[in-house]
């Protein structure tokens, strides 16, 4: 008989999740630093 963990789905889902929303948020913060970059360029200043 073959015995199988019932909490190791879950498990999986709940780090899939994580890993999504880590990715999400990284790239959101990216985005909005892009944006604030070209809106301080449109400003005149410069790097």
């Amino acid at each position: 008989m073959e015995e199988r963990r019932p909490g190791l789905s879950t498990w999986l889902k709940r780090s899939g999740w994580l890993v999504l929303i880590w990715a999400a948020s990284v790239a959101t913060l990216g985005v909005a630093a892009w944006l604030l970059r070209l809106l301080m360029r449109a400003a005149g200043f410069t790097t």
